[in-house]
């Protein structure tokens, strides 16, 4: 049985395809594709739910970003605008990233529960990410989140 986000989007692949959009249908066609790697990667072939193909999809859309990053840098502005826009498209199928306030508070929150279990300072960052990620999974980027609390432990 397919899961609905998988099954979402190869109906979206096979609208795009017969809308003759390339973009959207190159870019579905490769997150699908790493779907189906994901799915038989180990010793036995699984079906992933949709919080793994969320991963997956999201796992995709940081590839994107950090893709135009590089081109951008390189002065291939055309390479960095197509990893932008599949970026884009991928960024339609996972859930809104929350706003930089938004996590702020969770973190001072997550930061207030680690010091009254008694970590405190630098050494605190292993408790504090333990108790955000949770509550942060899929909604952030890591490498956001983990910034977030490292400034917030030495301010």
């Amino acid at each position: 049985m397919t899961t609905k986000l998988k099954s979402k989007l190869q109906d979206d692949l096979n609208a795009a395809i017969k809308g003759r959009d390339e973009l959207r249908s190159a870019t579905l066609r490769m997150t699908l594709a790493a779907i189906t790697n994901e799915e038989v990667a180990g010793k036995e072939k699984r079906e992933l739910s949709d919080d793994e193909v969320l991963k997956v999809i999201a796992k995709e859309a940081k590839k994107r970003r950090e893709a135009a990053e590089a081109f951008t840098q390189g002065g291939r502005a055309e390479s960095a605008e197509r990893e932008k826009a599949e970026g884009e498209v991928l960024a339609g199928y996972l859930p809104k990233q929350l706003s930089d306030e938004e996590l702020e508070g969770i973190v001072a929150q997550a930061v207030e529960e680690a010091r009254a279990a008694g970590a405190e300072g630098p050494r605190a960052m292993g408790a504090v990410m333990k108790i955000v990620n949770p509550k942060v999974a899929g909604l952030a980027e890591g490498g956001r989140v983990a910034a977030a609390v490292k400034k917030r432990l030495q301010g």
